[in-house]
């Protein structure tokens, strides 16, 4: 950034895209933690602590990092499974995992998760946030604790409903009804924010009887805590180990999604590996000031982008500013009702399900609307890490069925202008090479030659006549040749051995010739050629034939 040059200017537009981006982040950092089971001041220190040093250290210019609500499922559970302490811990040990798969240069690995994957399991958020927000929105009472999974949620929230407060859901619906119309109506607008203080003054004003931060939580804090190393005894690592690596794979697969948003809204390029190594850096920072997860935020990412941003200085400037609010006005924060912050995560988990990507997947085949339905139901009614795993394997398996598909071997004639392909039928090759040299037989590949296509081109390359003396695979067309593959031809020069059958690999480029080699298929058993035609006249030149 600063071989481009800096100057007033450049500060100028990036102290206003950063404020931007705090008054966006003001309540939803506040929101997203109470509905992770967290306090509204642990949300503000994840945003100001985790949000300063993925600017200030990432791979991206523009990417804002604070509480995410893709995590509320993972750290809502994580702090009821094992207490704050284990949320914070399991923070720790995110950061560590994410530091070290981006010295590794693992980043590149992250992009792999198939399309539908993400989409599945964002829209699956959107509807879990959604529910854990029905208490608050309608004023609710339980009895007891409420249910975490959906199915047991559900039930319970319908028995309380006739404790339902008309003015919970009167601000609710306000705050959310405020966003919407003032992103219609005033785009450039703090929609969330004015949003929140209208709901703020007005329960406040008219005396309603809702809870608020003030009346649950006590306020929040002007300041940030003393930082301190969170409890890191063998067991306890243990035991909140699945949940740290879960934060991990989220966590990178969320921030290198709002990367790669930066980077189609501004035409830059981001390095994923040393976002990576910043993410890791946030959540060790984090965690020793009692804060939680920290990732990219497409959102806030896309608000910095669209204020104007200049560089990595907006974000850092944005936690400046969130922790000049903890200093100056967080008594005001206290008059914040519940309600209106769940309005604004209606809003938010609206806003994540991409229903045109959604529509688009549907449209394009059972493949790919399976993994997204998969990956969705799984996300809800299971476990995330359960619903991203699974989703991965279909997307892959449905990667190989396409890409075997793909694949081809026809049969053709040397020296005859028209290649006759080799779908299935028994003798083709035979039909096609008596056009010219009744002895030799040529088979060329098209396409990846892996484990998914290894049977298939294996059981046409298996059909050698008694007549043929000579046979020529081309390897030409293949872009790449794994194990499985090789060893097919491996069984094939065996085979051909046996019969007297001289075997030739054109084409080979010199990766697939290594892998050829290290299978064994070296001279005499095989020879290489470079064409197909080299093949050819080597073949006659061992037969004795004259030159043409």
């Amino acid at each position: 950034m600063l071989r481009e040059g800096y100057g007033l200017a450049q500060l100028r537009r990036d102290a206003v895209a950063g404020l931007t981006v705090a008054i966006v982040a003001l309540p939803l950092s506040m929101a997203i933690a109470i509905a992770s089971g967290a306090s509204p001041a642990q949300g503000l220190v994840t945003a100001i602590v985790g949000g300063f040093l993925v600017s200030a250290l990432g791979g991206s210019r523009f990417q804002i990092g604070g509480p995410a609500g893709a995590f509320i499922v993972l750290v809502s559970a994580t702090a009821a499974r094992h207490g704050m302490d284990g949320l914070v811990l399991a923070t720790f040990l995110s950061g560590l995992m994410l530091a070290a798969t981006g010295l590794l240069r693992l980043g590149t690995f992250i992009k792999f998760i198939p399309f539908p994957v993400t989409i599945g399991f964002t829209a699956g958020i959107a509807v879990i946030i959604l529910a854990s927000q029905l208490r608050e929105l309608l004023g609710l009472s339980l009895a007891g604790p409420e249910p975490g999974p959906l199915l047991e949620k559900l039930p319970a929230l319908w028995q309380a409903l006739p404790s339902a407060s008309p003015a919970a859901i009167a601000l609710a619906t306000g705050t959310a009804a405020t966003i919407v119309a003032l992103r219609i109506l005033r785009p450039h607008w703090p929609g969330m924010l004015v949003a929140v203080a209208g709901a703020s003054a007005a329960a406040a004003l008219l005396g309603l009887d809702a809870s608020t931060i003030g009346s649950r939580f006590g306020g929040i804090p002007s300041g940030l805590p003393a930082p301190a190393l969170p409890d890191l005894s063998p067991a306890r690592i243990l035991a909140v180990l699945p949940d740290a690596l879960a934060f991990a794979l989220l966590g990178a697969i969320e921030s290198l999604l709002s990367a790669v948003v930066a980077d189609g809204m501004t035409g830059r390029r981001h390095r994923s590996n040393c976002e990576l190594v910043a993410q890791g850096v946030a959540n060790l920072g984090t965690a020793l000031f009692g804060g939680f997860c920290v990732t990219g935020t497409i959102a806030r990412t896309a608000t910095n982008v669209r204020a104007g941003a200049h560089g990595p200085v907006s974000g850092m400037l944005h936690a400046a500013f969130l922790l000049l609010f903890m200093l100056v006005a967080a008594p005001l924060a206290s008059y914040v009702p519940l309600a209106a912050l769940a309005g604004v995560l209606v809003v938010v988990a609206w806003n994540m399900v991409e229903r045109s990507a959604i529509a688009a997947l549907c449209r394009s085949g059972w493949g790919d609307a399976a993994v997204l339905a998969t990956t969705f139901l799984l996300t809800v009614l299971r476990d995330l890490t359960e619903a991203i795993v699974v989703g991965f394997a279909l997307g892959s398996v449905l990667f190989i069925h396409r890409m075997s598909r793909a694949t081809g071997i026809e049969a053709r004639s040397p020296l005859v202008g028209e290649d006759v392909p080799d779908a299935l039928a028994p003798g083709a090759a035979r039909g096609a090479a008596a056009g010219a040299d009744p002895e030799v037989v040529v088979y060329r590949i098209t396409g990846a030659f892996f484990f998914g296509a290894a049977a298939s081109i294996g059981s046409v390359l298996d059909r050698i006549s008694d007549a043929h003396r000579a046979l020529v695979v081309d390897f030409s067309a293949v872009p790449f040749l794994d194990s499985t593959g090789a060893h097919v031809v491996e069984g094939l020069s065996r085979k051909a051995a046996r019969a007297g059958v001289r075997l030739f690999l054109a084409g080979a480029d010199v990766e697939a010739r290594r892998v050829l080699l290290a299978q064994g298929l070296r001279a005499p058993e095989v020879s290489y050629a470079a064409t197909v035609e080299d093949a050819l006249r080597q073949y006659r030149a061992a037969r004795g034939d004259k030159p043409r």
